[in-house]
């Protein structure tokens, strides 16, 4: 007869504080003002629309970083990050930019739309599977350091949107903020939009830069700048950061930076 077996203790379970909760908090917050996003889109507020999911990108760049920081990393939180961008940048920037502009283009607007939502779920889905297998899913050789291969969800969110900024930017602040582009030009806009964030361009990436110490005060003078430019011109200033990234994003594809093979 078998002796029974003894049960092993269960390890206890582990408490969280508030501040280490922090992060998931704020991806949170940040699923809300998508959300959010969409209902006053729906309801023709698009500034405020508009608005809030440059809110939801600002938390994305900061909610990973703090949950480093606290050491409060954790399986739910990354999956909760992806659900997020997916919602805030594949979803809701496509949405609004339909209600404004796209709806008497019917078929071919939503089409639009449907490549940007389902090109972004698809780039979430590689950068997961990288994650956690700590390479890239596709065969070839591995990004340089400090890069992603692809625009990133929330660059490419904000670019989706740039049709948008340039009729705010362009028109009266008490108009009617109708459209300056074409209907078509905008819906393959959106589509080149998500076939950014499907390719294997190598774009930079802010989170991974190195500021040497002789250059800090000029990064701060330039934040500041560029703080001020956003609350004093917001849109013209949205434009010129689009436009610089999409530069970089050429650059990327002309001029390659080298990469590192696998052993």
């Amino acid at each position: 007869m078998r002796p029974p077996r003894r049960r092993l203790p269960r390890a206890p379970a582990r408490d969280f504080s508030l501040l280490q909760l922090l992060p998931n908090i704020l991806t949170v917050g940040a699923i809300c003002a998508g959300l959010s996003s969409i209902r006053f889109g729906v309801q023709g507020e698009y500034l405020l629309a508009v608005e809030l999911i440059f809110f939801a990108a600002v938390i994305d760049g900061v909610d990973g970083s703090l949950a480093r920081l606290l050491k409060s990393n954790s399986r739910m939180g990354a999956e909760l990050d992806s659900l997020a961008d997916f919602l805030n940048f594949g979803c809701a920037p496509g949405l609004l930019v339909y209600f404004w502009a796209l709806q008497d283009m019917r078929s071919a607007g939503w089409l639009a739309v449907l490549a940007l939502a389902v090109c972004c779920v698809l780039r979430l889905a590689r950068f997961n599977v990288a994650m956690k297998a700590e390479d890239d899913v596709l065969p070839g050789p591995a990004l340089p350091p400090g890069y992603f291969m692809g625009v990133p969800s929330p660059a490419g969110g904000l670019l989706a949107m740039l049709p948008m900024y340039i009729s705010f930017a362009f028109t009266s602040p008490g108009g009617a903020h109708e459209p300056v582009l074409p209907g078509i030009v905008t819906c393959a806009w959106l589509a080149a939009v998500g076939l950014l964030m499907i390719s294997r361009i190598p774009t930079w990436s802010l989170k991974a830069a190195r500021i040497g110490r002789e250059n800090v005060k000029f990064l701060l003078v330039g934040v500041a700048v560029a703080g001020a430019a956003l609350l004093t011109y917001p849109w013209e200033t949205l434009i010129l950061l689009c436009a610089a990234y999409a530069a970089m994003v050429v650059l990327a594809f002309v001029r390659p930076p080298r990469q590192r093979h696998r052993g």
